[in-house]
């Protein structure tokens, strides 16, 4: 009997692909990369032609002597990474970690991991593809060449620990644009009109809004120009002009890809990126689940294809129809997307079984794999349902010369919204109100006014970026590809450039300070579209019509200019620490923020003279109930967030969820928040309250 090894990047992987092979097959995992570029050097030749110095990465010796054990033994060795440029790249270096010999051995690839796509990649086995491999050195030794040129550099020019990499520094510089944006915004003043009408018949009130003076839209921007319409229809008798009928449809949305997962687990799930791919990662490689054993739930989750296949989406419409009915199955090919290029070696992300909806896999997930899973079930199922279709009616009141107008529509077939309604954003305070139904109104109805209701605003600038709106951005403007996102914000987060309150994104001291290096001295490499072209390269190396070594031939010595000139221009830049509230007991300086692998902490200034170091609390502006000392959130050894009383061990106070200064009205105890709702802390009490700031 044929012996077969098949080598895998992960322990779950293997075990999950080990169950739908015989006996006649080992399943490893090779934890990894098996080799990199050393961590202490550059690891780059650039007098040779920039060729990479790759060694064997520490600590794997043992893993590679099992590993080329196994495949000695074996008849023949299939490669199975993950089908990405890294996977690719994996599988070349583990054929030459282990010496594997070419002809016994083989690459297979599959977007989902069962039973089917496994034995057919076994039929379908072929040779490393270089190109996907030479794409993924070149990133590597771009990524490598920026970082370890310009990390040194701001550690002279700013102090050590700080880093710069390729993509990293593009997001910084886009995230402080905004912040400049913002800083530099001037609001506008307008106004909107309401007018509120009674209908003979009708019980609820109609509103509606200002329109214009003609068949034009116009925005009130002054308080002279409302007291002019104000007084232009004083007096005058409204009539409805025109009732417009009509429907509307709503399309259902695309299956997921990367961007579009993170973003959307970001405002449904409140979601960071790097918790999203890290969840995702699980369900991909695999799960145990009751009934089925280990499996894998969802397809790969790099990706920035649409595209299904045609078994999926036939399992889809068929579960649609036996679950929703017939009239639910998307009549149209919803594989089709204009005026984009798609990298279409994947599908999109979606549930690898589409009959194993989320109360059947319940049991098996942790809540946070469940929620994950729910999103990505839903949206791949409603993306080959029907649209969701409204009856819109649209009223014309007209005083004088001046019309309002006013809106309403009823859902007339839920279409996919029967399973999966997206998050969407607030909306803003001027947008028209659409009145829920429809307005049985003619020509002749009377109206009859009640009120006019003007009201001031004005105009608002930029959000913050959130890291779901990040992730659009950097992938709109095609910076990165769906394996950067994560780890790039991740990155920036970790070195402080930027801080993260609620969900929201800011620039730190030092943030600003690097990123304004970054731009004085390196004007290339934060330039978004020199960003973007040398991603277009590295898909040219994957489709096999750039070189790669090309890339590097092209960037570097433009690159060592603007290193050797930055060196001698830019001076050193001195970011002052964070000053706290906390005085130190030893010396009786005021003691400062400081950054160490596991978070802040704080420090005496007057180092190394005093080296007195505390750990840093931070304040939520909440009273202990049992004390009346400061609540801090604190963290658990495994990072685990929970709120305690900063007078501990002498006060016992500790909450998981985030305390309030509000009392029960029933029972007196503190008020807990759980998500838009407020709780008693006592679980006996059961009182419950709406948030009012939701």
């Amino acid at each position: 009997m044929a012996k077969y090894l098949v080598i895998v990047e992960s322990p779950a992987k293997a075990k999950t692909i080990k169950k739908f092979l015989g006996s006649n097959y080992e399943v490893m995992a090779s934890m990894g990369h098996v080799r990199d570029l050393p961590k202490s050097t550059l690891g780059i030749d650039l007098e040779n032609d920039y060729e990479p110095k790759y060694i064997t990465i520490r600590g794997k010796g043992d893993l590679i002597a099992s590993l080329k054990r196994a495949a000695k033994k074996a008849d023949k060795v299939y490669l199975a990474t993950d089908p990405d440029r890294e996977g690719e790249a994996i599988s070349w270096h583990l054929g030459y970690a282990l010496k594997l010999d070419g002809v016994k051995t083989s690459r297979i690839t599959f977007n989902e991991i069962t039973k089917n796509a496994v034995k057919e990649s076994l039929k379908n086995a072929r040779e490393i593809d270089m190109n996907l491999v030479d794409a993924q050195q070149a990133r590597r030794c771009l990524d490598r060449i920026v970082g370890y040129s310009i990390s040194p550099f701001l550690w002279s020019k700013v102090k050590r620990g700080l880093s710069a990499g390729r993509v990293q520094s593009v997001a910084l510089r886009i995230i402080s644009d905004r912040e400049k944006e913002i800083e530099s915004f001037v609001p506008k003043e307008y106004y909107t009109l309401d007018a509120e009408f009674a209908v003979a018949g009708v019980k609820k009130h109609i509103t509606a809004r200002y329109y214009g003076s003609g068949s034009k839209k116009e925005e009130i921007g002054s308080k002279e120009q409302l007291d002019a319409i104000l007084s232009d229809i004083e007096g005058k008798d409204f009539k409805i002009v025109s009732v417009k009928e009509g429907e509307r449809k709503r399309k259902a949305p695309l299956p997921f890809t990367t961007s579009t997962l993170q973003q959307e687990a970001s405002s449904a799930l409140g979601y960071a990126t790097s918790k999203t791919m890290r969840i995702a990662q699980q369900l991909y490689e695999g799960v145990d689940v009751k009934g089925h054993g280990t499996i894998g739930l969802i397809t790969y989750l790099r990706t920035d294809s649409i595209r299904i296949s045609k078994e999926a989406d036939e399992a889809a419409k068929e579960f649609i129809t036996d679950n929703y009915g017939k009239e639910y199955v998307t009549d149209t090919d919803v594989n089709r997307i204009e005026g984009k290029k798609i990298q279409d070696a994947h599908e999109a992300i979606r549930p690898t079984y589409v009959d194993l909806k989320p109360e059947d896999v319940k049991d098996s997930l942790t809540r946070e794999q469940l929620r994950l899973y729910t999103l990505i079930w839903k949206r791949f199922v409603s993306s080959r349902m029907m649209p969701e279709k409204f009856k819109t009616s649209q009223v014309k009141i007209s005083a004088g010369n001046q019309i309002f107008t006013a809106s309403a529509s009823v859902v007339i077939f839920d279409g996919y919204a029967l399973v999966y309604k997206a998050s969407e954003a607030e909306k803003s305070e001027d947008e028209e109100p659409v009145v829920n139904g429809t307005f049985n109104f003619t020509t002749d109805t009377e109206l009859k006014k009640v009120s006019l209701n003007p009201v001031q605003h004005f105009t608002q600038p930029l959000p913050h970026f959130t890291e779901a709106a990040l992730v659009k951005t950097l992938e709109e403007l095609g910076i990165g590809r769906p394996s950067t996102y994560a780890p790039t914000i991740s990155t920036i987060l970790a070195r402080h450039y930027v801080t993260k309150e609620e969900k929201s994104i800011y620039m730190t001291d030092l943030g600003e300070a690097v990123d304004g290096i970054l731009r004085k001295g390196f004007p290339i490499i934060v330039d978004t579209t020199f960003t973007a072209t040398l991603e277009t390269l590295l898909d040219g190396v994957e489709e096999g019509k750039v070189k790669w070594k090309n890339v590097i031939r092209n960037f570097y010595p433009d690159f060592e200019d603007a290193l050797q000139n930055a060196e001698k221009t830019i001076g050193t830049v001195k970011v002052a620490d964070e000053v706290s509230d906390v005085q130190c007991e030893l010396c009786g300086k005021m003691m400062v923020v400081k950054y160490g692998p596991h978070g802040k902490f704080l420090a005496c200034p007057g180092f190394p003279d005093c080296r007195n170091t505390k750990p840093y609390l931070e304040k939520i502006g909440v009273t202990c109930p049992k004390c009346g000392k400061q609540i801090v959130i604190k963290h658990t050894k495994k990072g685990r967030k929970f709120y305690g009383c900063e007078g501990y061990p002498e006060c016992d106070f500790v909450s998981w969820q985030m305390p309030t200064n509000e009392k029960c009205p029933k029972c007196g105890k503190v008020l807990l928040v759980h998500g838009d709702k407020l709780v008693c802390s006592d679980k006996e009490c059961g009182y419950v309250e709406k948030r009012n700031n939701m």
